[in-house]
């Protein structure tokens, strides 16, 4: 028998999620609840760090939130104060150098930093501060903030956040915590979502919540109360919260993959229901890529909602086909004889008696490689299914992600090089249909031309004028190449208080 880690689903990944508290005297244990809700943004490291007022008190780890998590561990990290961060990474005891939040103690006092996304010119910042000095502990690219941060001539913590966020370009959601102030941050494309929340407990606590997604709020009863706005700083103390503009307005690019499959369904993510969204992609698949079937299979779970909408369009029958296994291991134990599809039928197992000679419309919400989408081909019709038509709820995805997304590269990409009626082939499938970009766009309300689209057409928002070689992200992994951007941003003028809230 052989020991082998759990089989890697063929999705993109978001690198990370971040949950945020001020003002809630278990702020560690809310802090851990909200982490809990986020698991699905990283599942490979997590850390909280906590604020009693005199000191950050910090605990991270490999591992899921609540194997790390456990009731002894959130006893030593007391305060009002909190943040976590869930990373999804790659394994082994190294990458522990770079779970966050990352705390340093510098000119500006002591900070705690988490980072949702990636900085495309952190390569360049890297060794540019290597130059002058600087001495990096991890391969993380939110290091880089941590250097220009503490660089910075700014006599206050928001001014010198200002500075070092006017140098870097990419994606960044990002909280920073102090002994007695919270800080949430989002770049001024807004690539990933942040949101506001507001806790108020029986006994009489009003506490102010940050998170990635607003599922984290539902979970603690609190109330959403908005996103954190694309070049906003926004910082919560004592003296209630303060609205800082810290960089010059650009173009709004919104992960539109974050409606497709990123986000958990019962969020609202840029404005927007992620689970209307997503029923709606079914729908306008169904319009666009008709076909007599029986019934509707999603590839569960992320295909759920799509093959909802693509049932209700097409009135053909919705049924879970395929069964999830929502209990495998980080390991699993595989069997000396080799058993066909091992690792698929080990997450996913088919209904005989609902797919035995039926003409079945499978749907999912992408296709990336296309090595796991071609074993459920063929695990399906092993079970007796007369047809397979597979119906993908967004475009084909030709390029990869730099903006906090694990993606793998261009030629690994099945579509980068292949047309619909290629990868059909390859999968087995009787007939393949994509979502148009049109219909993405229809369907999460893109009339603006705010969402970021990039993975499906291969022209970024950035300026990517020169691929060098593979870069580490925020989580530490080698996610794609690193980019280098002429000239920079030109550097800002010092933040300004726009508004209060209380």
């Amino acid at each position: 028998m052989t020991i082998t880690r759990t089989f890697a689903d063929d999705h993109f990944h978001d690198e990370c999620g971040v949950f945020g508290v001020f003002g809630h005297p278990e702020a560690a244990n809310l802090a851990y609840l909200g982490l809990y809700a986020l698991q699905h943004r990283g599942q490979e490291s997590a850390g909280i760090v906590s604020s009693d007022g005199k000191e950050l008190l910090t605990h991270r780890a490999m591992g899921e939130v609540e194997e790390i998590f456990q009731p002894s561990v959130l006893a030593k990290l007391p305060g009002s104060l909190a943040i976590g961060h869930t990373r999804y990474s790659t394994a082994g005891d190294k990458a522990l150098l770079n779970a966050q939040p990352m705390v340093i103690d510098c000119n500006k006092g002591k900070v705690a930093l988490g980072h949702n996304g990636n900085l495309t010119n952190a390569a360049e910042w890297r060794r540019k501060l290597e130059h002058r000095g600087s001495i990096f502990q991890s391969n993380s690219d939110t290091e880089v903030i941590v250097h220009l941060l503490a660089r910075s001539q700014a006599r206050n913590l928001s001014g010198a956040l200002g500075d070092a966020l006017n140098q870097v370009e990419g994606a960044y959601s990002l909280l920073v915590l102090t002994t007695d102030e919270l800080y949430a941050v989002r770049d001024p494309r807004g690539f990933r979502p942040l949101v506001l929340g507001k806790l108020t407990t029986p006994g009489g606590y009003v506490a102010w919540l940050v998170a990635s997604e607003t599922c984290a709020f539902d979970l603690l009863n609190a109330q959403y109360i908005r996103e954190i706005e694309p070049g906003e700083m926004v910082r919560i103390s004592k003296c209630g919260i303060e609205s800082i503009h810290f960089a010059p307005e650009k173009q709004h690019q919104q992960c539109i993959f974050e409606h497709v499959y990123f986000s958990r369904p019962d969020s609202t993510i840029f404005g927007r229901s992620v689970n209307q969204s997503r029923e709606m992609l079914g729908r306008l698949l169904a319009r666009e890529h008709p076909v007599e079937a029986d019934i509707v299979v999603p590839v569960p779970d992320s295909g759920v909602p799509a093959a909802v909408g693509y049932a209700l369009e097409s009135k053909i029958p919705f049924r879970m086909g395929l069964i999830r296994n929502h209990y495998i291991g980080r390991t699993f134990i595989e069997p000396s004889q080799a058993i066909r599809n091992f690792g698929v039928k080990l997450k996913l197992n088919p209904v005989r008696s609902l797919i035995e000679g039926k003409r079945i419309v499978l749907v999912d919400d992408s296709i990336v490689r296309g090595t796991t989408s071609r074993k459920i081909v063929r695990m399906v019709r092993e079970v007796g299914a007369k047809e397979v038509h597979v119906r993908i709820s967004c475009p084909p995805t030709i390029s990869p992600c730099y903006y906090g997304v694990d993606t793998p590269t261009r030629e690994e990409l099945i579509a980068s090089a292949n047309s619909p009626e290629e990868i059909c082939k390859f999968l087995g499938a009787d007939s393949l249909g994509y979502l148009s970009l049109p219909a993405l766009k229809e369907a999460v309300a893109d009339t603006e031309g705010r969402f970021c689209t990039s993975c499906y057409t291969g022209v970024y928002p950035t300026d990517l004028v020169q691929l060098e070689v593979r870069q580490p992200t925020s989580n530490g992994k080698q996610a794609g190449p690193s980019v280098t951007i002429d000239g920079g941003p030109a550097p800002a003028e010092r933040p300004v208080v726009v508004n209060r809230e209380s």
